[in-house]
């Protein structure tokens, strides 16, 4: 068995949706980036391969390549997972903490992990998401953007685990 960690945050855009977990959310800026921003996603991606050594998301996908430009992050995630499976490796499964002031997650938590979950290509009980606010502190407090953590278990006969 291995871990992975994973981290991604960004600035709101007013222009943007809100993409997290592969999930639209509604009347709330979405978030910078060369993709769709989705912070979730690319905490998680980073978190499987970190678990397995092959870097992170900008290593598989750089943000210099065109080709992602506006790209679908679940998508990517789902690439990223075929490539371990490729490997011989499977996630077990994973954890996620997303650290904002708004929106509330909770009432967006289930149709997360269930996008989530299809992409890791494990059931929802295997992914778990967790809103936590930053109490009025900091860029996160002050409404700037949010940020995301995971954390990923990772088996494989590749390594004799």
């Amino acid at each position: 068995m291995r871990a992975g960690v994973g981290y991604d945050s960004h600035r709101f855009d007013e222009t943007r949706p809100l993409v997290l977990g592969g999930v639209t959310i509604p009347n709330t800026p979405g978030l910078k980036g060369h993709s769709d921003g989705d912070a979730v996603a690319h905490a998680v991606t980073d978190a499987v391969l970190g678990a397995v050594g092959l870097g992170d998301i900008g290593a598989m996908f750089p943000d210099t390549d065109p080709a992602h430009e506006g790209a679908d992050s679940i998508g990517l995630l789902a690439a990223a997972v075929r490539r371990l499976r490729d490997d011989g490796f499977h996630v077990g499964n994973v954890d996620v903490t997303i650290v904002t002031e708004r929106p509330r997650i909770a009432p967006h938590a289930a149709a997360m992990r269930e996008r989530l979950a299809e992409a890791l290509q494990v059931p929802a009980s295997a992914v778990s998401i967790k809103g936590k606010s930053n109490e009025g502190l900091g860029w996160i407090g002050r409404g700037e953007g949010l940020a995301a953590i995971a954390v990923a278990a990772v088996a494989g006969a590749a390594d004799g685990a």
